[in-house]
């Protein structure tokens, strides 16, 4: 199987949907003639041309406006955001048109329409361009949010978001473009709501998502040199949320921590406590843990921005919390 990066993984997954549907086309800054900021749309424009590779000028609340436009006419567009951290400009589009006009137009009007982009922190991009965006973003109903963590699920996900015919959120994680995994050639999709069990275990669950996938499969890679044995469970779709997989492992390995890269407050990972408490409660041997970023404004400086990240030792330390290991 072809070893390719996350970046090419999501360009093939778009390639082959545009290649495969003309209604498909993508839409937002830098995408044509730049080849995309991140270069997920590298030969894009060449291929399928100015008509259906639009490059936008800086105004995320007016493209956003079209896509939604597009969609409602039968169109199937593809919003690239450049972060989502930019996408706060045109969050009125996607919270109060994209997620409501099924719903408000008595299913007159589908939305089939994909809003992607980089989400989370990189590298000492400071505070206003290191957030993560998951909790803020499932919260709303008519939305569906992936965040693929592997270029496999990169490309199967892409797929199944511009198949949808609902708003699909698509938090790509601007550290993961450059990693590396095996992406079948042949045509395939990732459902949309099923988690995957990247790891199998006894002693623990980590459950998580997106960029923390990485952070957790080598915290099992640790752990399993210390003879304890983890179930990593990489949600990839974190609405719908894939309760059945959560409550599965957990009432395996009686014990669960919960590995995200945004805050604590209202995060994703106080939801999954809550399906763990509720269908769960008497398998639980120990309290559930999360690892999270610091309650803070992501910090500049190179050393507090280590320190403000979740990571895999403060990863192990909370699987040993809940071990009882000291």
């Amino acid at each position: 199987m072809p070893v390719i990066t996350y970046r090419d993984a999501l360009g093939q997954g778009l390639r082959e949907e545009m290649q495969r549907d003309d209604r498909v086309f993508l839409m937002g800054e830098e995408v044509a003639v730049y080849q995309g900021a991140y270069k997920v749309s590298k030969g894009f424009l060449q291929e399928f041309g100015e008509m259906r590779v639009v490059d936008t000028p800086i105004t995320e609340l007016g493209f956003a406006g079209v896509g939604v436009g597009a969609a409602m006419v039968g169109l199937r567009p593809v919003i690239e955001f450049m972060t989502w951290n930019f996408a706060l400009l045109a969050i009125d589009q996607v919270v109060n048109v994209a997620a409501k006009t099924l719903y408000m137009s008595g299913g007159q009007f589908k939305m089939p329409l994909v809003f992607r982009g980089p989400n989370g922190a990189a590298l000492q991009l400071a505070a206003q361009h290191s957030q993560a965006w998951e909790s803020w973003l499932a919260h709303i109903p008519g939305l569906k949010v992936v965040a693929p963590g592997t270029p496999y699920d990169a490309k199967g996900l892409i797929k199944a978001a511009v198949r949808d015919d609902n708003p699909v959120i698509v938090l790509e994680g601007e550290m993961l473009y450059n990693t590396k995994g095996e992406v079948p050639d042949e045509d395939y999709i990732v459902p949309i709501g099923k988690a995957d069990l990247k790891r199998e275990g006894d002693h623990c669950s980590i459950i998580t998502h997106g960029k923390m996938v990485l952070v957790a499969m080598q915290v099992a890679d640790t752990l399993a040199k210390e003879g304890i044995n983890v179930d990593v469970v990489d949600l990839r779709t974190v609405r719908p949320m894939d309760v059945e997989a959560i409550t599965a492992s957990v009432r395996k390995t009686n014990r669960a921590v919960l590995l995200e890269e945004g805050w604590e407050i209202a995060g994703i990972g106080a939801q999954v406590v809550d399906y763990i408490q509720r269908e769960c409660f008497d398998d639980l041997d120990a309290p559930v843990v999360r690892v999270h970023q610091a309650d803070v404004p992501m910090p500049y400086a190179k050393s507090l921005e280590k320190a403000a990240k979740p990571d895999a030792a403060k990863t192990i330390a909370a699987v040993k919390k809940v071990m009882y290991i000291d």
